[in-house]
């Protein structure tokens, strides 16, 4: 089907001189935007801190008081939290779960995952219907919805622009454009969009020419208005998992970026989904507000006949039209004791209850009766995430694949004890790791045991001894098989949590002569650092972003260091397994090829996997529709309160 010639200026664009003029006064950091875990293509993988619960989806700092300018009683007001901070709302720019949780609220992919289903359904957002799809897999046609709008902005003239599928051509082409430095490009290149790498010339690489987003490559075109149509080189039988990813697929409007420049774009998303973002304070404070020019969307699922929580939501929400709040409000409080105070004030609707206060809140397995008696609501879920520790495969001391290199990272790993890291450290919320996939995705084998789940203190040492780490100077302290000194170093984070999970680690690393030092910043600032290949060792936790199992093994994959790769590990094996098991439809062959990459990823440990977090959602008694996801972040549009019983319950 030949495609009809683009109209000049751009669908929706004002015109290519308005687009580009500046606001006169443009306001400071407002309309701005947002676990564990990692979330991409495939399976793109959601990075967030490993230490404490999964990702509070309802928190707060130390019980503060309403800001002055919150919303007033009467509207609906949906109060929640992170346990960390966002790094930016641009979804070509962000790994991290906490700015994937708040980009899907504004940005729309073309597909997303049913609310209720369980298990996961994929079903349109923005398309009006499945995919039409070639027989060998490489040929995917999508038609979206008319009429549906970006929010009014003065990148638009100050109103909605309707999206079309243009739109989406140029947002993934925005992952491949260098001067976005995008960490998924990784995991968007080895799709094999037809003709996407041969925009990146050699002088668009290394910054001499710019990025051609005006030249048409034949896997990215819009065939018409509203057709989209996407080839790819190979079979990639699971592309409708990538589409389904809206947190970084959404549609990005070209004006947008082009009014606000690449670099502000992160503090000034506009997209068009339900909310729109009304203020920023990085690291702080983030509030979402209705989007006004959102279309008529009504609350609808296909939870599974004997889903009995699933089905009583949809009785009680069906038909009703999204968001079912006004507002939400999200701070930023990295301390367990201040958000289990802020929940417990009524300061946050929501919470994922903090390790240290879950004997409290359930004892013996059971609602305390006080929190009982106020209506409370929780519910106890194992999450599909991997709480690890990278080694920098590229430091001189811990990374490499010599025999030595690998002695010395699987000693490390048999030090660590995991169920007294489960036991004090996250008050029994985690089950040990025994493999890099994660719990609800398709290679995850709950049966499976291996070296990685063991502790063993005198194979660590044996292994040390054998490849040359021992004490020739008599102080306590292993050398380096050169008798150069050996000291280890630990990215950490300041609160709590994170200090006793130190704690333990210098026991574990002083139980086999291994001198440790801990290096103590921001969550976010960490993230840089190790996109950078600056840290030598440090925790982070992986959620999957999708069913498949081949999400967990872009991070082994070495084009993808810096971004899901922040180990930087690379293997040939592994390269090629990811390769065919993403051309080829799921079968014994692909399982295989899973299970392969399990024994070599155990084996390299570039990653020490400690745990799968178990977390436990607490709710107030005003609060209807909660229902923590699985491998999506767009919740809060299906969420409801009333105001009235919370002022009465906080009278």
């Amino acid at each position: 089907m030949s495609r009809p010639p683009r109209s000049r200026p751009r669908p929706g664009h004002p015109t290519a001189a308005k687009a580009r003029e500046k606001p006169a006064s443009p306001r400071r950091r407002t309309l701005l935007g947002l676990p564990l875990g990692g979330a991409l293509a495939l399976g793109v993988g959601a990075l967030s801190r490993p230490a404490g619960a999964a990702q509070a989806l309802g928190t707060t700092a130390i019980a503060p008081p309403v800001p002055e300018d919150a919303a007033p009683v009467e509207s609906k007001v949906l109060r929640v939290c992170f346990p960390a901070a966002e790094t930016g709302f641009d979804p070509a720019q962000i790994t991290d779960v906490y700015s994937r949780t708040i980009t899907p609220h504004i940005f729309e992919g073309l597909y997303r995952y049913d609310h209720l289903a369980r298990p996961a359904k994929i079903v349109p957002r923005t398309a009006a219907g499945l995919p039409e799809v070639s027989e060998d897999f490489r040929v995917w046609t999508i038609r979206l919805q008319p009429g549906i709008r970006f929010a009014a902005d003065p990148a638009f003239g100050g109103r909605p622009r309707e999206l079309v599928a243009e739109d989406y051509v140029y947002s993934l082409k925005r992952f491949a454009d260098p001067v976005n430095k995008s960490p998924n490009w990784g995991v968007l290149e080895p799709l094999s969009i037809t003709g996407l790498q041969s925009l990146r010339t050699p002088d668009v690489v290394e910054g001499k020419a710019r990025f051609d987003y005006d030249r048409e490559v034949e896997g990215l075109r819009a065939l018409d208005r509203y057709t989209l149509q996407i080839r790819v080189d190979a079979p990639r039988p699971r592309l409708l998992e990538t589409l389904a990813t809206g947190d970084l697929y959404g549609a990005v409007a070209r004006e947008v970026v082009e009014y606000y420049g690449d670099h502000r774009i992160s503090e000034h998303p506009v997209g068009t989904g339900p909310f729109r973002l009304a203020d920023w304070r990085r690291s702080s404070r983030i509030v979402l507000e209705r989007n006004p020019d959102y279309r008529d969307v009504l609350y609808d699922a296909e939870p599974a006949a004997g889903d009995v929580e699933g089905q009583a939501l949809l009785a009680k929400l069906k038909g009703r039209r999204l968001p079912l709040v006004d507002r939400v409000e999200v701070s930023i409080i990295d301390e367990q004791q201040p958000r289990w105070l802020a929940f417990l004030g009524g300061q946050l609707d929501i919470v994922a209850v903090p390790g240290e206060f879950a004997a409290t809140a359930l004892p013996n397995g059971e609602l305390a009766p006080n929190l009982a008696k106020q209506g409370m609501q929780h519910w106890k879920v194992l999450q599909p995430d991997v709480a690890m520790t990278l080694f920098n495969m590229e430091d001189p001391v811990i990374g490499g694949n010599e025999p030595e290199k690998v002695a010395l990272r699987r000693a490390i790993g048999l030090a660590i004890d995991l169920d007294r890291e489960i036991r004090l450290a996250r008050r029994g919320l985690a089950i040990p790791a025994q493999q890099p996939y994660a719990p609800h995705t398709s290679a995850f084998d709950e049966h499976f045991k291996s070296e990685n789940g063991d502790h063993d203190v005198a194979r660590a040492k044996a292994l040390l001894d054998l490849y040359g780490y021992v004490d020739r100077d008599g102080d306590g302290w292993r050398e380096l098989p050169s008798g150069k000194p050996l000291l280890l170093e630990m990215a950490t984070q300041p609160d709590q949590i994170s200090r006793q999970l130190d704690e333990l680690w210098q026991k574990n690393m002083d139980s086999i002569g291994l001198r440790l030092k801990f290096n103590v910043s921001q969550w976010p600032e960490q993230l840089k650092q190790a996109r950078a290949g600056k840290l030598m060792m440090w925790g982070v936790g992986l959620t999957a972003a999708a069913p498949d199992g081949l999400g967990a093994l872009q991070r082994y994959h070495s084009s993808q260091a810096g971004g899901q790769n922040l180990a930087r590990f690379s293997h040939p094996r592994m390269d090629a397994i990811y390769e065919r098991a993403q051309a080829i439809p799921d079968g014994p062959e692909r399982q295989a090829l899973f299970d392969e990459a399990r024994r070599i990823a155990i084996a390299y440990m570039p990653y020490k996997t400690h745990v799968h977090r178990i977390v436990i959602d607490m709710a107030h008694a005003w609060v209807t529709g909660f229902r923590r996801t699985v491998f999506w972040q767009d919740l809060w549009q299906y969420i409801d309160v009333d105001p009235g019983l919370r002022a009465q319950r906080l009278a």
